[in-house]
């Protein structure tokens, strides 16, 4: 599982001009499920989205995690974070999960989210998305469960 965890003042989704998720202060999680990923990958890495200390602490130290500021999370998937250019200038998305598993354990790691208590919002899985954002830093963090 790949994502790019991104700290943001507010984020928006939108699907024709609908706005399916919007969030204030949090994260901003690009996600892409991987053909080897499982159940347990997809709650170790939501767990690690929670507990990744990010956030200024009194001292505008990156000391906070997501739970403690009590941030808001929004998900969109994105298999393009499996892209492998290293062979001519076409990506190959070989090592991404099929749709079908990715969209599954995409949901469970929401879930796992969704846990915390804290507010989730998800743009749609396999849709053309507008994501707009405003980044605070800018803090992009990649995360990636092969390491």
């Amino acid at each position: 599982m790949r994502l790019v965890v991104q700290r943001v003042k507010k984020a928006s989704v939108q699907v024709e001009n609908k706005t399916l998720g919007q969030i204030n202060q949090g994260l901003l999680l690009l996600i892409a499920v991987g053909e080897e990923d499982d159940k347990k990958t997809a709650q170790s890495m939501a767990r690690k989205v929670l507990d990744l200390r990010i956030f200024g602490d009194e001292k505008d130290k990156m000391n906070l995690s997501v739970l403690d500021i009590q941030g808001e999370l929004l998900i969109i998937s994105q298999f393009t974070l499996y892209a492998d250019c290293s062979k001519g200038n076409r990506p190959y998305f070989g090592h991404a999960a099929q749709p079908e598993k990715a969209k599954a354990l995409m949901e469970k790691f929401i879930e796992a989210l969704k846990i915390s208590g804290l507010k989730v919002e998800k743009g749609e899985f396999g849709a053309k998305m507008e994501v707009a954002l405003i980044n605070d830093g800018p803090v992009t963090i990649i995360l990636d469960s092969n390491g």
